[in-house]
């Protein structure tokens, strides 16, 4: 079916959006609850019309939810169920059983206004979104437990790991801070060992350096004798013939 939106509604769309959604859906809560009207010729046109007032209207209800959530947000809703010593629920804690202790506090919500995937089957502090309005959700906690004392000890030690968990991130925080400048610091190190290391060689280096470079050099030739020495060697050589 396709439908107008009158206000934004989840992922489908924003006010004046024409979207198509399963006629299920339409028909039992985004029609009766005047979230939407049927895309028809003549609701298009009366839509047009009404858009300026419906725009108005819209920012009132999103004006009053923000109000409303101030008020939630002070409001813990603690319920008291059977368990067993594993903590499993007889049963489970569901949308209209949270709904029905919010209104008890003052927050008028429905149970439409609950979102939740599962319901809660066990004892514990359980955050639960409530959509006060499509663009106003806030979350509350759910307080499960089997006496009102469990329920102030379950409190303490949120608490306590919720202190933790602060200290935790702060802690890791600073660590990433200080991480950079270090890595700078060795940075800067590295390069005035490696600056010191170039501008002077060690002695040992030197000498290395002298030895290699005599071991490349080739070897030198004997001197070939001169002329004379030649001329002087061949008559020595002819007169020890004659004198033979």
């Amino acid at each position: 079916m396709q439908i107008i939106l009158l206000e934004r509604v989840g992922k489908l769309g924003k006010i004046g959006d024409v979207v198509t959604v399963k006629d299920g859906y339409a028909r039992n809560y985004l029609l009766p609850a005047k979230k939407a009207l049927r895309a028809t010729a003549a609701n298009k046109k009366y839509f047009e019309e009404q858009r300026q007032q419906i725009e108005e209207r819209n920012k009132k209800q999103i004006v009053a939810a923000e109000k409303l959530a101030k008020t939630a947000a002070s409001v813990k809703v603690v319920l008291l169920r059977q368990a067993g010593e594993s903590g499993q629920l007889y049963g489970s804690v569901t949308a209209r059983d949270i709904a029905a202790s919010l209104r008890k506090a003052g927050i008028q919500v429905r149970r439409g206004n609950i979102v939740m995937e599962i319901p809660i089957k066990e004892i514990g502090i359980s955050k639960v979104k409530v959509s006060l309005h499509a663009e106003v959700i806030i979350e509350v906690d759910v307080n499960v437990a089997r006496s009102a004392e469990e329920a102030q000890a379950q409190v303490i030690t949120a608490e306590k790991l919720f202190e933790t968990k602060e200290l935790a991130e702060a802690a890791e925080e600073a660590l990433h801070q200080q991480e950079p400048d270090e890595q700078e610091a060795g940075d800067e190190v590295t390069k005035e060992t490696k600056e010191a290391t170039k501008e002077e060689p060690s002695k040992e280096a030197v000498e290395t350096a002298a030895e290699e470079k005599q071991a490349k050099k080739p070897a030198e030739k004997p001197a070939e004798k001169s002329t004379g020495e030649k001329g002087k060697a061949k008559a020595e050589s002819s007169a020890k013939k004659k004198d033979k």
